[in-house]
């Protein structure tokens, strides 16, 4: 039996190690030569998870000689998305914290051993940046051909509203297998399963007007749950103006070891939502159910604020009610 090429990988902005996951569940052929994150907490999850802990020295300090020596063909990189995002300072390539990505860059013409292959993701707008043009003027000049996307994970059946900017690179002469959308932003997943001679739509290149039109596709949230819920199907009558329905189970008596869900719901009562913060803001919070179909993006003020900060989750339906949780529904 063949044995298939195995890649070795450098894995940037390393977290706790999304990337590396993905390639285990793809079943790809790889083996991590380094991962680079400055975060202690990051990088002890990460060691936890993988056993092996990331490099933790500034990005910046590494040289064109430091990634020769890994041998690396492939690179992941998913640099900090704060100087683009829409509610940040928009500062770009003047904000510090897109430096190191830059440094990066830098150093990609420099290299003897440079990757075959480049994965880059980043927030919506980072399309737009100058960071972003001085990347695709590089990868251009060093012989790289590119294809961008922005896509969401409602697009794949996952119930998580969550566009995200990626660029793929290859290194002539790999290429593409639908060489008519190199160097354009596509909108749509069809253009990476196409085989050989199949025909995409131009339609792929055209910004996506509704993302919800995508939610009957979806899985339900409950699919994505550790525990499960015995809740049948969802009617109107849970809604935003439910909000002390939900609320008042936060004081049922009850307390213990749920069979049916399997937690401990004693273990819970740190994520109920107060009372208090129900009656007051309850109809701008984002509320899911075991069978919504999506739900939305949290961000670092997850639990601090409650608008625009990612959606809350209804997990346990009891009697009269629901019991209404501050879960962090984390990127599928």
């Amino acid at each position: 039996m063949e044995v298939k090429h195995q890649w070795r990988v450098l894995e940037f902005y390393s977290g706790i190690g999304g990337m590396r996951y993905s390639l285990i569940k793809a079943g790809v052929n790889a083996e991590v030569a380094e991962a680079f994150d400055i975060n202690d907490v990051a990088n002890d999850v990460y060691e936890h998870n993988f056993g092996h802990r990331p490099y933790q020295g500034n990005i910046q300090s590494l040289t064109a000689a430091d990634l020769d020596r890994y041998e690396a063909q492939a690179w992941l990189l998913s640099p900090p998305c704060q100087p683009y995002t829409r509610q940040g300072l928009q500062k770009q390539s003047g904000d510090a914290r897109a430096f190191s990505f830059l440094r990066i860059l830098e150093l990609i013409p420099q290299l003897s051993r440079p990757p075959i292959l480049l994965f880059v993701e980043n927030v919506v707008g980072f399309e737009t940046s100058d960071t972003h043009a001085k990347m695709i003027e590089t990868l251009k000049s060093s012989g790289f051909v590119t294809q961008e996307f922005i896509l969401s994970p409602l697009q794949f059946g996952v119930p998580y509203s969550r566009p995200r900017y990626f660029c793929l690179a290859k290194r002539n002469p790999s290429s593409f297998s639908s060489p008519c959308f190199n160097d354009k932003l596509i909108w749509c997943p069809s253009p990476l399963f196409v085989q050989n001679g199949e025909l995409v739509t131009d339609e792929c290149l055209r910004p996506q007007d509704n993302w919800d039109k995508l939610l009957e596709s979806c899985v339900p949230v409950e699919h994505f749950l550790e525990f499960k819920s015995t809740a049948g199907p969802k009617t109107a009558e849970y809604g935003f103006e439910n909000a002390n329905i939900v609320s008042r189970e936060l004081n049922d008596p009850l307390k213990g070891h749920d069979e049916r869900n399997g937690f401990n719901s004693t273990d819970l009562d740190l994520y109920h939502v107060p009372l208090s913060l129900i009656e007051r803001w309850g109809s701008a919070m984002d509320i899911v159910y075991p069978d919504s179909r999506r739900c939305c993006c949290f961000t670092k003020s997850y639990y601090r604020y409650v608008k625009g900060t990612g959606s809350l989750l209804a997990t346990v339906q009891t009697f009269g009610g629901w019991k209404f949780l501050a879960v962090t529904l984390h990127n599928a």
